[in-house]
């Protein structure tokens, strides 16, 4: 996916319909000039609705479609005939979408299956009709309800990438390397920071014809949780992975306190984050001897971990195999 084709929160401008009113008719045929009260309700004003689409990746059809109108019910008519609802509009938006009060903040719901369809904006509800009104003391009511009124509000849509397995890691950690080294996926890769500007996604082929999710992030730098560098741009697509796989190089200075940055930046951007299983895969170490890396084994944290090198293939399939077990036991 291109990176200007990546959007990942936009801010909405949304009403929905007003319910139509209710019918104050009377009953008036040749024969029966004087006939009781036989209004219909209104409509129902139109839903705005948020519908889930596993094959949409990004919020950008929504850049250019920032006001969205729900169509208005229709009143009531004789013979207690109901107005129709209002037209309903509904928004196909990727998984791992949600949806927050721009003014308050509050998050309202998320979006999470496909065909997951949940109301976004309510419509108003339709008025009812004076039939509804009639008692043995009022046999004649002239009067019916207005429907009610639309609900006008903003909503800022995020989306949080949902991927089984999340790469966490520096800028140049070897992530998009190992994307596309090990899905079908085509990350841009450079050999210098940032080159990974939008998360990218590939599915992973396992044994047995299973696969799994991986998603690559915006690599993280000291003080992300505070906005430098992407900042918290990306970090919140770490939130929606089921696993999380840390990336450090093995010609890192100290790959231990590397881990360690690495972690305490997803701490402090949400604690919740830690409760995720990890992996650690040190990366590029195809320029290791067994004997250095059981030197390197000694100081490292006691946690699932695995040399690998995307260049040679040496040790990808180990770390498949840790992968899937981390997942499912």
């Amino acid at each position: 996916m291109s990176q200007s084709n990546f959007v990942d929160f936009v801010r909405i401008y949304c009403r929905s319909g007003k319910g139509g009113a209710g019918s104050a008719h009377f009953r008036r045929e040749k024969f029966e000039p004087k006939g009781g009260p036989d209004g219909g309700d209104g409509g129902r004003g139109g839903h705005i609705i948020l519908e889930g689409n596993d094959q949409m990746w990004t919020l950008l059809h929504l850049k250019y479609q920032r006001h969205i109108f729900a169509g208005n019910g229709e009143s009531g008519s004789r013979q207690q005939s109901t107005g129709a609802d209002g037209k309903d509009v509904v928004i196909q938006v990727p998984l791992g979408t949600i949806a927050k009060q721009a003014e308050s903040g509050l998050q309202t719901l998320e979006i999470t299956a496909h065909g997951e369809k949940k109301i976004l904006v309510k419509g108003g509800r339709g008025g009812l009709g004076n039939v509804h009104f009639k008692s043995a003391t009022n046999q004649a009511p002239r009067y019916a309800q207005p429907g009610e009124p639309s609900i006008e509000e903003e909503f800022i849509l995020e989306l949080k990438i949902l991927a089984d397995v999340g790469l966490v890691g520096f800028p140049n950690a070897g992530k998009s390397t190992l994307l596309s080294v090990v899905s079908a996926a085509k990350p841009k890769i450079a050999d210098y920071p940032f080159t990974t500007l939008v998360p990218n996604l590939g599915i992973v082929g396992y044994r047995d014809n299973k696969s799994f999710v991986m998603a690559d992030i915006p690599g993280i730098i000291e003080g992300a949780h505070e906005g430098k560098g992407l900042g918290v741009r990306f970090l919140r697509h770490i939130e929606r992975n089921s696993m999380l796989l840390f990336l450090v190089p093995a010609d890192s200075k100290n790959i231990r306190e590397e881990y360690e940055i690495l972690l305490n930046e997803l701490k402090e951007y949400n604690p919740e984050l830690l409760d995720k299983k990890r992996v650690l895969g040190i990366s590029k170490s195809d320029m290791l001897d067994e004997e250095l890396m059981n030197e390197i084994r000694k100081d490292l944290p006691d946690m699932p971990r695995v040399f690998f090198s995307s260049l040679t293939g040496f040790g990808i399939q180990t770390l498949k195999d840790m992968i899937w077990k981390e997942m499912n036991f």
